[in-house]
């Protein structure tokens, strides 16, 4: 399946908004593989580690700023999967969204969902962000939808 340039590739201004950012971020700023989706974040911390308690949540800057070329490109991050689903530690609202206009520092909340205290290290990967084309809706107000198979069945309507 072909591609096409304009989805694959879309220029993203990156700023270091923290002086320690640069040296942690050196060398990894591209996917971990070629084929990966998304970049690793990594906790830009003050601190060289902090303790997160079972069901805490704890707001980890990624010294990162970013800026995609088109406003149709809104970043999402999401868990990494050996640290959400080996160690609990996941983003806390489930996927977060860094709009096309946001200009400041990335924050990542991160929920631990295990029962014991986890520990983030400066410099440690923490989250993925990943570019996704994001569609604006023009609204067409109506007084009734068409009908569906479905009709307004809600969550389990479909016995499935």
């Amino acid at each position: 399946m072909q591609t096409s340039p304009l989805l694959s590739h879309c220029p993203v201004r990156i700023a270091f908004v923290r002086p320690e950012a640069r040296a942690l971020y050196a060398g990894a700023l591209q996917p971990a593989t070629r084929h990966s989706a998304g970049m690793d974040l990594r906790a830009c911390l003050d601190t060289a580690e902090v303790h997160i308690a079972p069901g805490a949540r704890c707001c980890v800057p990624s010294g990162i700023s970013v800026q995609p070329a088109s406003p149709s490109l809104a970043g999402f991050l999401y868990s990494r999967s050996g640290l959400g689903a080996r160690d609990g530690l996941t983003v806390a609202q489930g996927v977060g969204v860094i709009d096309p206009d946001y200009t400041g520092e990335i924050l990542v909340v991160l929920l631990n969902t295990s029962g014991e205290e986890r520990i983030l290290r400066r410099g440690e990967r923490m989250a993925q962000l990943i570019f996704q084309p994001v569609v604006r809706p023009c609204w067409d107000v109506v007084d009734h939808l068409e009908t569906t198979e479905r009709g307004s069945g809600g969550f389990g309507h479909t016995g499935r």
